[in-house]
């Protein structure tokens, strides 16, 4: 096997001398160890350097020489990016020169005559070496695409900051790239790749312009550690209109989360609440900016509480199942027809959490499917107690999260709660949201018609959110459209409004699927609905959601008007 030394060249030196006699010199002394080059005057040692940056290990640089000395070269290496990395030795017999060279950027120097080839060779290694390690650290140092701080050296300088200048009350931000793998996927690597670039070009120019440091943390995220700035709105504008110059085709938005400076508070958990600022404008181009307060805090840590409090609120059921009722609208009177059953819960520190608390939080946590799963249970047993009870049957719906419908185990569990409650399987309706569609929507078509094959009806909530074409929505395997109540609230004033409900009634028709309007609150609401032919409505108008001893009474009164 050979070793990986026997296969390295020797590493390149560029000597640069107008006198001959220096040049070969030099080059006896170091040809045994090196590959070396010849320059005879600054300009030639220029044009070299630019010929072999990638490949130059070191610099022997006279300082005396015609065409361009070698001050005017390190002028040129000193502002050049390209350059600038290699390290220089001069050589010189004046010893004023040298703390003038010394302060340019020389790494050291080298007396003339060259008498002493084991110093100079000496020299020549230890000088390589160290540049060598530092060009190594500079590597791991910073984010080859953006030349911003890597992470870890992000918060080490942070920290080093946050320690050594208390006085410097510096904020952090948080800055995303929404859809950035879309945007990938769409135009190519290197267009993503010229995005970050810009970021980083002008995030290091924004910076040169006041104090702080700055990393491209991952793919799309950029944090900025840096003294508080008046207007974070202007900052964000500021980066948006260069993103937005790059391509007239492609839109990319940004989002930014700040945490403005707090004494006492280390730069981790400043970035943490910055980060969690900025995820919360996830998709709002209309707002994409948000500064963490006490507002926001005390939600964080009420979320915290929430999701460690999940558990034993499912063993000890502090969960409790609401079901609201749904009337058949095309019968005089309306008659109770099924029920969609709602979770609330009684925590017994902090009272009634109302769904919006927690839903979306478990949603967003992937833990979703625990609530369901209790939701589904508590359903298929109350479906059979009534049915027990009163020898009446009323379907139930239950939603079904996107989480669930992609868990394999989800037809056999709920094969085992029909089963096992001795129900059929359209006692218990599925609700599946019109968003949870669009994703990987060939894997949830092919679960849902799966589960309507077995006898399952299949409810399409929130329609009209905006999410579904129609030329998708007649693929979709459903039963019946639940028309999102934004439309119903405003149909009494609004002729859009109106126009709209009747549309997409005639859509149903069409498809030939049920309706239910959500939200109905008020009679007249209902008149227009019953005149559009909507087939049954729930709201309000005839009941809130209720504990199922409540509505116990709700069906006592339905059977009564049936032996009438």
């Amino acid at each position: 096997m050979i070793e990986s030394t026997q296969m390295q060249r020797p590493k390149l030196v560029l000597v640069v001398d107008d006198q001959e006699i220096n040049r070969d010199s030099l080059g006896i002394i170091l040809e045994d160890d090196y590959e070396i080059l010849y320059a005879e005057n600054g300009k030639e040692a220029v044009e070299q350097m630019r010929a072999h940056a990638n490949e130059l290990s070191l610099v022997l640089l006279d300082l005396m020489m015609p065409v361009m000395n070698g001050f005017e070269v390190m002028e040129i290496v000193r502002e050049d990016e390209q350059l600038k990395h290699i390290p220089i030795i001069v050589l010189t017999a004046e010893k004023s020169a040298e703390l003038r060279a010394l302060q340019m950027g020389a790494a050291d120097f080298i007396t003339k005559p060259f008498d002493m080839s084991e110093v100079i060779l000496a020299r020549v290694g230890r000088i390589i070496e160290l540049s060598e390690g530092r060009q190594l650290i500079s590597a791991a140092e910073h984010d080859r695409l953006t030349m911003l701080y890597s992470r870890n050296f992000f918060f080490e300088y942070a920290n080093r900051l946050y320690h050594y200048h208390p006085e410097l009350h510096l904020d952090a931000i948080v800055m995303n790239i929404e859809q950035f793998h879309t945007i990938n996927a769409l135009n190519g690597r290197d267009f993503g790749d010229d995005v970050l670039r810009l970021i980083g070009n002008e995030i290091r120019a924004f910076l040169g312009e006041t104090q702080g440091i700055a990393s491209r943390i991952e793919a799309d995220r950029f944090d900025i550690y840096c003294l508080h700035q008046t207007d974070y709105r202007a900052l964000l504008n500021r980066f948006q209109e260069k993103v937005s110059s790059l391509s007239r085709s492609t839109r990319i938005h940004l989002r930014m989360g700040v945490k403005p400076w707090r004494e006492g508070v280390e730069p981790i958990l400043l970035f943490d609440r910055a980060r969690t600022a900025c995820n919360m404008v996830r998709g709002d181009y209309q707002n994409p900016l948000m500064i963490y307060d006490e507002d926001m805090r005390m939600r964080e840590l009420l979320n915290s509480r929430l999701l460690n409090d999940l558990r034993p609120a499912v063993e000890e059921r502090q969960f409790q199942v609401y079901y609201q009722p749904k009337y058949n609208i095309q019968v005089d009177p309306p008659r109770l027809s099924s029920a969609e059953a709602l979770i609330r819960w009684k925590h017994p520190d902090l009272g009634m959490i109302s769904p919006g608390s927690f839903v979306p939080l478990f949603e967003g946590n992937g833990l979703i499917g625990v609530v369901d799963n209790f939701v589904w249970q508590e359903a298929a047993k109350q479906i059979a107690r009534w049915k027990e009870k009163y020898s009446f049957t009323l379907p139930v719906s239950v939603n079904l999260s996107r989480s669930d419908v992609f868990d394999p185990t989800l037809p056999g569990r709920l094969d085992h709660l029909v089963l096992d409650n001795g129900l059929s399987y359209k006692d218990l309706k599925l609700e599946v949201t019109e968003s949870a569609y669009t994703d990987n929507a060939k894997q949830v078509l092919d679960v849902i018609k799966s589960l309507r094959n077995k006898g399952f009806e299949i409810e399409m909530d929130d329609f009209g959110s905006g999410y579904s074409s129609l030329n998708m929505l007649s693929d979709m395997p459903i039963d019946v459209l639940k028309m999102d109540m934004k439309f119903i609230r405003n149909i009494e004033e609004s002729e859009t409004d109106r126009r709209l409900v009747s549309l997409i009634l005639d859509i149903a028709r069409y498809l030939k699927v049920s309706v239910v309007a959500e939200g109905v609150e008020t009679e007249k609401q209902l008149e227009i609905l019953r005149s559009g032919k909507c087939d049954l409505v729930q709201g309000y108008y005839f009941s809130r959601p209720l504990p199922s001893e409540d509505f116990e009474k709700l069906i006592e009164k339905e059977i009564a008007i049936e032996r009438n």
